[in-house]
C-alpha cells in the first residue's frame, strides 16, 4: 500500500477541525517525566528513491536459491489473483475485528475462512486464528487442561516440531502445567501406540499427535486417538493444512475423532516472507467452543429477515469476562487469513488436492534419487507426506555449506535438535520442484559425497 504523508497544511486542517493548537496538546494527559522526548536515535529520513534501493539491497540479502527446506515453512505457488485482490485497500487497510460493529465484508470473509478450515479439519468449529502454529498448539494445551479440570499434563510427542515444544513449554510451564516427552520409534519416526501403556496409570489431560509430525512421517494416528479417549484425555491434532486434502481429517481420527485440531495456516497462500507474518488456526468440537481462545464469526438475521455477520463467543480480556478470559495471546492475523480464504476459495478441494499429490509425488521423486547416492539412506521407514529425514556418512553441515555456495538450500540440519539421529538432514519437496530442480539437486550431492572419505570408502 502506497504512504501518502501529510503536507504541514494537512496537519494544521485537522487540528484546526478538532480544535487544538498542535499535536503536543492532543497527548497534554501524559507527564513530562514520562514522556520518550527527542528520537535522537532515529535516523535521519530517506527519499523515496533512498528507501527502495535499500529495502530492495535487503531483500538481495536473501539471495534466490533453489529450496529444499521445509521444517513448518513450506515453498508453495500462490496464484497472483490472491494477494491482488487481499491488498485491495478494503482488506489491507482492516485489522482484527474486535467490536460487532465490525465490517460486514471482513466478518464475512471471516465467516468463510471458518467454514473452510471446519470442513478442512473435519472439526465442528473454527476460530478466527491465532498468533502462529506454536502458540495455536499452547493454547490448545491450555483449553485441554482448563476442560478436563483434574489432569495438567500432557503427553507431547519428540516428533512435535522442537520450536513448537520450545514455544509451548515457554508458554504453560509457570501455570503448574507438566510437559512429559514421548520418545519416537528409532525405526519408524513416529509415535507407536502400544508404547503409550507406560503412560496409562498416570492422570493426563491430553495426548498431542501431529499428523504428519516434524520428520514427515505420517503417524498412526487412529489408534493414538482411540487410545487417548480411552485414558480419559483429549486429543490435541496438529497438522499440516495442505496434507489434509489428501490425509484423513482430525475429526474422523479413531472412533471419535481428535477434540482439537490445530497448525500454521502458512501453506494457504501465504508466501515465505523470510519468516512472518503467518498465523495460527484451530478448530475444535462443540462442547469445547467456550473454551476457545480468540473470536468466532456467526450467520444470523436482521430485524427484516435480511442476512448478516456479528461476532459471537468473544473470550478477549478486555472485554466483560476479564480475569476469566481465556487467553490474552489471541492475536488475529487478519490480512494473512484473508489471503488463506482467498486461496482456498480459488483452489477449491480438487485444487487443494492436485497441490497435495504433487508434492507427495515430487517428495518420493527426490527421495529416490538422495537415497541412491552412496553414503545417504533413509532415516525412517515409515510413509511420509512431503519431507522426510535423510541420514549421511559425511558432516550434514559442511554439505549444506557446499550446496549453499552452488545455489541449494539442501534442507534442514537436526543435528542440534535430534542429535541421537547423527548427522541427519530433513528434506522437503513442494508442488513447485521440477524434475530438473529435483536432478541438480541430486547432481551436485553426488558430487559432494564422492569427494567425502567415508563415501568413497
Amino acid at each position: 500500500m502506497p504512504f501518502i504523508p501529510h503536507t504541514d497544511a494537512d496537519v494544521q486542517a485537522m487540528l484546526q477541525s478538532i480544535g487544538v493548537g498542535s499535536i503536543d496538546e492532543l497527548f497534554d494527559e501524559i507527564p513530562e517525566e514520562l514522556r520518550a522526548g527527542k528520537l535522537t536515535r532515529v535516523p535521519a529520513g530517506l527519499s523515496e528513491m533512498e528507501v527502495m534501493r535499500l529495502m530492495q539491497a535487503r531483500a538481495n540479502q536473501d539471495g534466490a536459491y533453489l529450496n529444499f527446506i521445509g521444517a513448518g515453512v513450506y515453498e508453495h505457488h500462490i496464484p497472483a489473483a490472491v494477494w491482488e485482490i487481499v491488498t485491495r485497500g478494503e482488506f489491507y487497510s482492516a485489522y482484527t475485528p474486535y467490536q460487532a460493529e465490525a465490517s460486514q465484508g471482513t466478518l464475512q470473509l471471516l465467516y468463510e475462512y471458518q467454514t473452510m478450515m471446519a470442513s478442512l479439519t473435519g472439526m465442528d468449529v473454527s476460530n478466527a486464528s491465532l498468533y502462529d502454529g506454536a502458540s495455536a498448539l499452547a493454547e490448545a494445551v491450555l483449553m485441554t487442561v482448563r476442560a478436563h479440570k483434574k489432569a495438567r499434563r500432557i503427553l507431547l510427542p519428540s516428533t512435535v516440531h522442537p520450536v513448537y515444544r520450545r514455544v509451548v513449554h515457554a508458554i504453560v510451564a509457570n501455570q503448574n502445567i507438566d510437559l512429559v516427552e514421548i520418545p519416537h520409534c528409532t525405526e519408524g519416526g513416529h509415535t507407536i501406540p502400544r508404547s503409550l501403556d507406560t503412560y496409562k496409570d498416570g492422570e493426563f489431560a491430553a495426548l498431542v499427535v501431529p499428523q504428519p509430525n516434524f520428520f514427515g512421517v505420517l503417524e498412526e494416528a487412529d489408534a493414538l486417538t482411540d487410545w487417548a479417549h480411552a485414558h480419559n484425555m483429549f486429543v490435541i491434532g496438529l497438522v499440516n493444512p495442505m496434507s489434509l486434502a489428501l490425509l484423513a481429517p482430525p475429526g474422523e481420527w479413531g472412533e471419535k475423532g481428535a477434540d482439537i485440531a490445530v497448525g500454521e495456516g502458512q501453506p494457504l497462500g501465504a508466501p515465505m516472507s523470510s519468516g512472518g507474518p503467518y498465523y495460527g488456526f484451530m478448530c475444535c468440537r462443540q462442547p469445547l467452543v467456550r473454551q476457545m481462545p480468540g473470536r468466532i464469526i456467526g450467520r444470523t438475521v436482521d430485524q427484516d429477515g435480511k442476512p448478516g455477520f456479528t461476532l459471537t463467543l468473544q473470550a478477549r480480556e478486555q472485554h466483560i469476562r476479564r480475569s476469566k478470559a481465556t487467553s490474552n495471546i489471541c492475536t488475529n492475523q487478519g490480512l494473512v487469513v484473508a489471503a488463506s480464504t482467498v486461496y482456498m476459495a480459488l483452489l477449491g478441494p480438487e485444487g487443494l488436492e492436485r497441490v497435495a499429490r504433487a508434492c507427495h509425488a515430487n517428495t518420493l521423486a527426490l527421495m529416490n534419487r538422495l537415497t541412491a547416492i552412496k553414503g545417504i539412506a533413509r532415516a525412517f521407514n515409515r510413509p511420509v507426506f512431503h519431507e522426510f529425514v535423510l541420514r549421511f556418512e559425511s558432516p550434514v553441515k559442511e554439505t549444506l555449506r557446499a550446496l549453499e555456495d552452488q545455489g541449494i538450500l539442501g534442507g534442514y540440519d537436526l543435528t542440534g535438535f535430534y542429535p541421537q539421529l547423527g548427522q541427519s538432514l530433513l528434506v522437503c519437496a513442494t508442488e513447485t520442484r521440477t524434475q530438473e530442480d529435483i536432478e541438480r539437486y541430486a547432481s551436485h550431492l553426488d558430487t559432494l559425497m564422492n569427494r567425502h572419505p567415508a563415501a568413497r570408502a
